[in-house]
């Protein structure tokens, strides 16, 4: 039985849901998100949304929670909007951004110039003293997870210093160095 995917999903005001045939969409005062679903029934009634399942099979039961979950962030989304925050640590590390082109000083020969989505907002802070970080904003979930995965990919933290990019408020497992 799907705890997470028994629950409701109550409806913001401003925010709209739409059902047609297999695909979902929701619209809010952010944007707008869709999705195809297969599987579940879902519905709309006093402004919660209902998911639900035809038959207690594997396949259904893990679909359940799982689209729940993904409607749950898609409203959450155009509602209120999805944040991240990663962090450069290391000596001579910089991000600066100029619209959607993110530069950063990594250490490597060359910067890394990388083009960022345009439903993606970006953001550089640089204080003196601290780390600089990078801040995006989007009202889609998935593509800020998968973007943000990208940039933290170009120099993952290393497990002696923790220096790289890693989340704001990550924690690293850390390994103590040559024991001489």
């Amino acid at each position: 039985m799907s705890r997470i995917g028994n629950n409701p999903i109550a409806i913001p005001e401003g925010t709209t849901v739409e059902i047609q045939e297999n695909i979902i969409s929701v619209k809010g005062k952010l944007g707008e998100l869709t999705q195809e679903f297969s599987g579940v029934a879902i519905k709309v009634e006093d402004n919660q949304v209902w998911v639900t399942r035809p038959s207690d099979s594997k396949e259904h039961k893990a679909k359940h929670g799982l689209y729940r979950s993904l409607i749950f962030n898609m409203i959450e989304g155009v509602s209120k909007g999805w944040t991240k925050e990663l962090e450069l640590v290391g000596v001579g590390y910089r991000a600066t951004n100029q619209g959607q082109k993110l530069d950063l000083a990594l250490g490597f020969s060359h910067n890394i110039v990388f083009d960022i989505a345009p439903e993606v907002k970006v953001e550089t802070m640089a204080e003196k003293g601290k780390n600089p970080i990078i801040k995006l904003t989007s009202h889609d979930k998935q593509l800020i997870g998968q973007i943000a995965a990208k940039i933290r990919a170009f120099r993952k933290p290393e497990p002696y210093k923790g220096k790289g990019i890693k989340f704001v408020g990550e924690q690293l497992r850390r390994k103590a160095g040559k024991s001489a």
